[in-house]
């Protein structure tokens, strides 16, 4: 059995632009309203520590792995709940839609034996909260582009 939140959003940007963004994990703090600390290497197998903020909940500490990754495409990582009885992919992907134009989603795949306690009310509040971030990234991404199409070269 499985169970999945996400949210998608269309980005009036290059899928470069938006990865660019996902990517700098440094920048995170400046944008990005569910994970405000990102720490790690996007590299298979490697630990990313993260700060998880879901509504008004105080930001919980996160270890996660990079379950895998694609360069202007996705990144994944994979954590444990309820001792390791389900399996939580986080997932970020970034679809190409032209020259000027992407697809962003992120949202979570859950997946084990106990899936079913993954309440709908937790649910309900990853939806929020991808929402949130999925929105933060388009944001970020068009003023991105936005500011590079306005800068003299």
């Amino acid at each position: 059995m499985q169970r999945a939140v996400e949210f998608r959003t269309g980005v009036q940007a290059p899928a470069e632009i938006v990865w660019e963004v996902v990517s700098d994990f440094a920048a995170w703090k400046d944008w990005n309203p569910v994970h405000p600390r990102m720490e790690g290497e996007m590299r298979i197998g490697t630990p990313l520590r993260f700060d998880l903020v879901i509504g008004d909940a105080p930001a919980k500490a996160v270890e996660a792995v990079v379950q895998d990754w694609v360069p202007y495409e996705q990144l994944h990582w994979r954590t444990k709940r309820l001792n390791g009885f389900v399996t939580a992919i986080r997932y970020l992907e970034i679809e190409n839609m032209g020259p000027a134009n992407a697809t962003f989603s992120n949202g979570e795949l859950f997946m084990g034996p106990l899936v079913r306690w993954v309440s709908r009310d937790e649910r309900r509040r990853l939806k929020a909260a991808f929402t949130l971030m999925g929105e933060a990234v388009r944001a970020r991404a068009e003023t991105l582009w936005s500011e590079r199409q306005n800068t003299p070269t």
